[in-house]
């Protein structure tokens, strides 16, 4: 019997991972805390729910995709929330970035009531949502990795079992570090590219496909040179993802200079009510200290 779905956070990310679910013929409960986003996906065949608990009761599998750890924890444990509705059997899965800690800790509470989960953190951005293809990094037991995978499939092109439970949140912890730093150093690239009196999309033509390419580059580079900045994902959720990395560091003892940098560049730029640009106006940072702006004139 193909498992029923719950999902719980209908954001930047959930609208379309959600869109994939009913396209592969998944069954889709679904709950947002602003009920209007529940609208074009009750059009399209989800069913709405009135709490996180009422998803959970008619789901077999529940998936939550929200902001930060206190809403995870809200969702998952408040008044209402899934554990209230979960049954034995059942597996929730948090596909939020937050700390591993608390989803350890939350693990351990639905566990004590026959309740599996997993946490599988993505990457990819509002286009690899949109176009189901987008990085899974999962942690937990091998056999609710194996039951999930044709879930995972749906929304996924890159999946990964890295580990037990919690470990897929500091892969993505990882990841974020690999973003940032890599949109530090393009910015900077297009900066002495136009200082240089060179074509910008010529220059990222050529280098893209060299030692230099990564996602961002040939993602957000183009982006940058035409001056949009609308997010795949936000500079404000970018901010809550390194002060994770951040705490986590400092609890492990590891140095995170570039990563420091990056995000004190970008809380100068939430400080100028930037918060919801896109991650890759970081570049707007580096600008200002340079006293021009990128862009093919």
């Amino acid at each position: 019997m193909k498992e029923k779905i719950g999902f719980i956070g209908l954001g930047i990310m959930g609208q379309g991972m959600v869109r994939n679910l009913l396209k592969a013929g998944f069954e889709v409960y679904i709950w947002n805390r602003t009920h209007p986003k529940m609208d074009p996906l009750i059009e399209i065949g989800a069913h709405a729910a009135t709490s996180p608990a009422d998803v959970a009761s008619h789901a077999t599998i529940i998936i939550t995709c929200v902001s930060d750890t206190p809403d995870v924890e809200h969702v998952m444990m408040q008044a209402n929330g899934v554990i209230f509705g979960a049954k034995p059997g059942d597996l929730v899965i948090d596909m939020s970035t937050i700390s591993p800690e608390i989803t350890r800790r939350l693990a351990q509470a639905f566990a004590d009531r026959d309740v599996q989960m997993l946490d599988a953190p993505i990457s990819g951005g509002s286009e690899g949502a949109a176009k189901g293809t987008l990085s899974i990094m999962v942690g937990g037991e091998a056999d609710q990795v194996a039951r999930a995978m044709p879930v995972f499939e749906a929304m996924g092109k890159a999946i990964t079992h890295v580990g037990d439970i919690g470990a897929g949140q500091t892969v993505k912890l990882v990841n974020q570090i690999l973003v940032v730093v890599t949109m530090l150093g393009v910015g900077e690239a297009l900066l002495f590219a136009q200082a240089g009196g060179l074509d910008l999309n010529k220059t990222l033509e050529a280098v893209t496909q060299g030692a230099a390419g990564s996602w961002m580059l040939s993602n957000r580079g183009p982006q940058v040179v035409e001056r949009d900045w609308r997010p795949g994902f936000t500079i404000d959720l970018q901010q809550k993802d390194l002060r994770l990395v951040l705490e986590a560091a400092d609890q492990m003892g590891v140095p995170m200079l570039g990563t420091s940098m990056v995000f004190n560049l970008y809380r100068t730029l939430q400080q100028q009510g930037l918060g919801a640009e896109g991650n890759h106006a970081l570049v707007k940072a580096l600008e200002h200290l340079a006293g021009t702006e990128i862009g093919n004139r």
